[in-house]
C-alpha cells in the first residue's frame, strides 16, 4: 500500500486524502493548527503536526511516504514567512528528500517555489508535478484530478 503525505491538508487536501483512502492508499495530512488536525482526523486521515516553515517537521514524517503533496498555494502568513516557505525552506526540504523513500512530489505554490521544485527534479531526478494555484484559471482539479496527479507522479509519467 502506498502512502501519501499531504502538507497543507485544508479542505482540498482532505478531499484528496478521502479520495486516496477510497483507493486503498494510506494517507497522512498535516496542519500547523490543532483545529486543522481535528478536521484531518475527522476525515479519516492520519493527522500530523508539521509546519512548512520548519522543513524538519515534514522530513520527520516521510520515512514511509511514496508521494509528498505540497498544497501551499493558499498558505497564510506574513510576506516574509511566505517567501521563506516558498524559497529557502522549500529548497532545504527538496535537498533532503533525495535521502528518503519519497518517489514523487506534487507542488502548488509560487513561481519561485515552482523553480526550486523543478531544479530539484533535474538535480536529483525526483519526479514532480506542478499544480496551478486554486485561483488560476487553469485550475480545475478537484479531488479526482488531484488523485490522478498523485498516481501519475508515482508512476513517473511526464507532464
Amino acid at each position: 500500500m502506498a502512502r501519501a503525505l499531504i502538507v497543507g491538508c485544508g479542505c482540498r487536501g482532505r478531499e484528496l486524502g478521502e479520495r486516496l483512502l477510497a483507493e486503498g492508499w494510506a494517507v497522512r495530512g498535516t496542519s500547523r493548527r490543532e483545529e486543522g488536525l481535528a478536521a484531518i482526523e475527522a476525515a479519516g486521515i492520519e493527522p500530523a503536526a508539521a509546519d512548512p516553515d520548519r522543513p524538519g517537521t515534514i522530513l520527520e514524517l516521510v520515512e514511509d511516504v511514496a508521494v509528498l503533496v505540497l498544497l501551499l498555494g493558499s498558505a497564510e502568513g506574513s510576506e516574509e514567512e511566505l517567501e521563506a516557505i516558498h524559497g529557502p525552506r522549500l529548497e532545504r526540504l527538496m535537498e533532503h528528500l533525495v535521502e528518503t523513500p519519497v518517489r514523487g512530489v506534487l507542488y502548488e505554490g509560487t513561481e519561485a517555489g515552482k523553480e526550486i521544485v523543478r531544479d530539484a527534479a533535474r538535480t536529483w531526478r525526483i519526479p514532480v508535478r506542478i499544480l496551478p494555484r486554486p485561483s488560476q484559471p487553469a485550475y480545475g482539479a478537484g479531488a479526482d484530478g488531484l488523485a490522478d496527479e498523485v498516481r501519475a507522479v508515482l508512476a513517473g509519467e511526464p507532464k
